[in-house]
């Protein structure tokens, strides 16, 4: 028997919020990222690199996300949601036929592929010749990213439109979109390019949203999701950047696990055991 009706999860403890109202906390979310940097941060404008000194990358970058971390905590905590979003339970279907076991497997190979890809294009050399305190603050905001990110889109967001009725692949997607057009703010100092980077990372959401199924717990897509931005970024810092080809990797690793899902797709949707006719 074919898939039927999937089940929505029945109103767990905590406040109500509906996805509007997410899309309210998302903007302020963002205000906050965009909004304190320009006004505590150090202006790079005669520098090739984003992050040319220690002082730029904490100021421009590690502040604003920690401070909008500290936003997307105040909400969860608000909200009572702790429980259920620190440990992701996936609703099932019900009377549903059995996925092969290759096809879950191609879903479990999304985290290991993505942490050995992000890995292999961090630029190494380049983060050699930088001092000690910019690599660690560049680890730092790579985790800081993965918590803050993670926290409000995989954390809040996934769970908002689950309790909307959403069935769980509208849900992740929704909240996925969101997530890319969130990154569309970068075009205040990046111009149209971000456009494109917006849609790029509407994708990355989705797969850190099937690390958070593979995982069960947010602690999983928020490492990876760390390690990703940080290999992506690691040219930008210190002076003279440069583009490893590594990058390239994770670019061609991205397109790769698009194609494999969409021709596996039935690997993602929650199941149960298969019920008999």
């Amino acid at each position: 028997m074919r898939d039927t009706v999937e089940a929505i999860p029945e109103a767990g403890p905590g406040r109500r919020l509906s996805w509007p109202w997410f899309l309210v906390v998302v903007v302020v979310y963002v205000g906050i990222i965009q909004g304190l940097g320009p006004l505590i941060g150090v202006d790079t404008s005669d520098s090739d690199s984003q992050f040319p000194t220690t002082a730029s990358l904490v100021r421009n970058a590690l502040i604003p996300i920690e401070a909008s971390i500290a936003f997307g905590a105040a909400v969860v905590s608000w909200l009572g949601w702790w429980g259920e979003v620190l440990r992701y339970r996936a609703p099932v279907r019900r009377r549903v036929r059995r996925v092969p076991v290759s096809m879950i497997a191609a879903v479990r190979r999304v985290p290991v592929s993505m942490i050995a890809a992000a890995v292999i294009g961090l630029n190494h050399p380049h983060l050699a010749d930088q001092s000690l305190s910019l690599v660690a603050c560049l680890l730092l905001l790579g985790l800081f990213v993965g918590v803050g990110e993670e926290l409000m889109f995989r954390g809040i967001g996934v769970h908002v439109f689950r309790r909307a009725g959403f069935t769980e692949g509208k849900a992740a997607l929704c909240a996925s979109v969101v997530f890319g057009l969130v990154h569309a703010s970068n075009a205040i100092s990046q111009g149209p390019q971000a456009l494109g980077q917006a849609a790029v990372v509407s994708t990355s959401g989705y797969f850190f949203y099937l690390c958070l199924r593979v995982g069960g717990v947010l602690v999983l897509p928020v490492l990876v999701h760390g390690l990703w931005d940080t290999s992506l970024i690691s040219h930008l810092v210190g002076d003279n950047p440069q583009v490893l080809l590594g990058t390239l990797l994770i670019i061609l690793l991205q397109v790769a696990l698009i194609v494999v899902l969409l021709v596996r797709r039935r690997a993602i949707r929650p199941v149960s055991p298969a019920v008999p006719d």
